[in-house]
């Protein structure tokens, strides 16, 4: 294959720039609380060296998992994600071993992603929708139809199912029904209420997807 018939790149996260911005002074503000209070208690132990060694030695990890969440990119190229911070992972959405979803709740903000996990255990996990109360920002028509193309022809993990909840999804968008009747708000709904982080099996998803419309 030519460079001019390589496939196209949809890309799979594109936060917006402010909300970037702000997550970035945000995280930094808070590895500095947090460091600046472990350093505090370290000082009161041990003088004022073991308290900045203790600051040091807090707050390198957590700059290091700030500095990871604002280089990550994650793109789709033919059936293939890719996923970059420091270096390219990439999934395979026809051979992939499992596939579920996940429905994270941070701070009122509830994340609906897909947890893809192909050979030799790469995991890549592409974030398809974020709701905050009825209003939310869904990932891209293009997106997603190609999400729902490359995981169709997955048969170990049952890609078909996740297809339909895709096509589900694309379906409600295109008859203009608000967030709160879309099947990815309806799930993001249906998760515990209280739990930082809520895994969905295949299973899980069949159930739901037959009770679509």
């Amino acid at each position: 294959m030519t460079e001019a018939e390589e496939p196209e790149r949809i890309p799979l996260h594109q936060p917006d720039p402010a909300l970037r911005k702000r997550r970035a002074w945000s995280g930094f503000a808070g590895v500095l609380l947090v460091a600046a209070a472990f350093g505090g208690i370290g000082g009161l132990i041990g003088g004022r060296i073991a308290g900045l060694v203790t600051a040091v030695v807090i707050a390198l990890p957590l700059v290091y998992v700030v500095l990871f969440g604002l280089r990550r990119q994650v793109w789709l190229t033919g059936t293939t994600i890719v996923v970059r911070a420091w270096r390219e992972r990439h999934v395979d959405l026809v051979t992939a071993k499992r596939i579920d979803l996940l429905v994270s709740d941070v701070r009122g903000a509830q994340t609906v992603s897909m947890l893809v996990t192909g050979v030799r255990g790469k995991v890549a996990k592409v974030d398809l929708a974020v709701y905050s109360g009825t209003a939310g920002r869904e990932l891209g028509i293009l997106a997603l139809r190609k999400l729902a193309d490359g995981v169709l022809n997955n048969v170990e993990a049952n890609g078909m199912i996740f297809s339909e909840l895709l096509v589900a999804q694309l379906r409600a968008e295109a008859r203009g029904e608000a967030p709160p009747d879309r099947p990815l708000y309806r799930l993001a709904s249906a998760a515990s209420p209280g739990k930082l982080a809520q895994r969905f099996t295949m299973e899980a998803v069949s159930r739901f997807v037959a009770t679509l419309d």
